[in-house]
């Protein structure tokens, strides 16, 4: 004979099923979001092997509406990335290549006299694109590196008082090389926290070596962009920037991230601490990285993978610590381990 207790817990059982299932229809639909992310790493897969976690954190970018430094030896694929991501999202490009005599002027335009009109008109530079790539962006003096400061952040520039928006969605990814030092300018610290990641390459490993040269060796393409197909546009990529906003963030997870910035500022190794920038980065970053799950909510893990991107470049290690070896990373790295994760 049947217990009508148990009868009783089982129809209560799939009421709260029912109801727990209504709940997660009216979640956010993160489906077509990674869906086309995952068009988007199969594009780039073509022709890059390996980068996996470049390619994720210039991806969390896109969705954050970021920049992000990108930092590397020469020839480890960090020009190619940037612009084979360029071309799977349906928008303008632009590549500056910074120099030693590059003038802010050729960044953001000058105001030319028309014969025509006799008047000056202003010619729009390069910067005036959706996906900005800067190759080696520390040839540059500091005065030109200053002419991205207020369109980096403000997303506008400003030219014989006439105020200039710029079209979204605007990204900028900056490349730099971190062994060669002579004709380079060293970033100051108000441009580092313009960016959103800063991304340290490495070397390939040798089966991504290998499929490398087995990749080039059967390739008849000139062009390595050439075949890559636009997944994204523009509209659609502005709309999952605005679904990233909209991610689920418990309370305990921002006290996490506070806890966090909060470590940096009284931590001994560190000469200088992170800004509250910062931790509307972590934020920011946090969420895109659950969106790539397909997630609509933040766990600790999203937190923890976003904190390496976004502070190392924030931070500044003691130079007493700095001479004995010890890096920004393993000083992130220990900050996390000595922080009780959220349940």
């Amino acid at each position: 004979m049947e217990n009508p207790d148990n009868s009783n817990i089982e129809n209560q059982t799939s009421i709260n099923l029912n109801k727990n299932e209504d709940q997660f229809q009216s979640r956010i639909d993160m489906i077509e979001l990674r869906a086309s992310l995952d068009k988007v790493k199969a594009e780039i897969g073509k022709v890059i092997v390996g980068q996996e976690n470049m390619i994720e954190h210039l991806l969390a970018a896109l969705l954050s509406n970021g920049h992000v430094l990108i930092e590397g030896v020469p020839g480890v694929a960090k020009t190619i990335t940037a612009k084979l991501l360029a071309k799977t999202i349906d928008v303008g490009f632009s590549r500056i290549q910074f120099t030693p005599d590059l003038m802010p002027s050729d960044i953001l335009g000058t105001s030319v006299f028309s014969v025509k009109n006799s008047e000056f008109e202003f010619k729009k530079g390069p910067i005036f694109s959706n996906f900005i790539l800067i190759d080696e962006i520390n040839r540059s003096p500091a005065k030109t590196q200053a002419a991205l400061f207020e369109v980096m952040e403000e997303r506008q520039i400003t030219m014989d008082g006439t105020r200039y928006i710029m079209e979204e969605p605007f990204l900028v990814v900056a490349t730099q090389n971190p062994i060669e030092h002579e004709g380079t300018y060293r970033l100051p610290e108000a441009q580092l926290d313009r960016f959103l990641f800063k991304i340290n390459v490495g070397y390939p490993n040798l089966e991504q070596e290998i499929a490398i040269i087995k990749n080039q060796h059967e390739s008849k393409k000139e062009d390595k962009t050439e075949g890559i197909n636009h997944v994204i546009t523009a509209e659609q990529l502005k709309s999952y920037q605005h679904l990233v906003k909209e991610i689920i963030v418990e309370s305990q997870l921002m006290e996490y991230i506070a806890k966090i910035i909060i470590n940096t500022r009284e931590n001994q190794f560190l000469y200088l601490g992170a800004s509250p920038r910062a931790s509307l980065a972590l934020l920011t970053a946090s969420k895109a990285f659950a969106a790539l799950r397909g997630r609509d909510f933040v766990t600790p893990e999203d937190i923890k993978e976003a904190s390496y991107a976004v502070l190392r470049h924030r931070v500044i290690v003691s130079p007493e610590r700095e001479m004995e070896g010890l890096t920004a990373d393993e000083i992130i790295r220990q900050i996390l381990e000595g922080i009780e994760i959220p349940r």
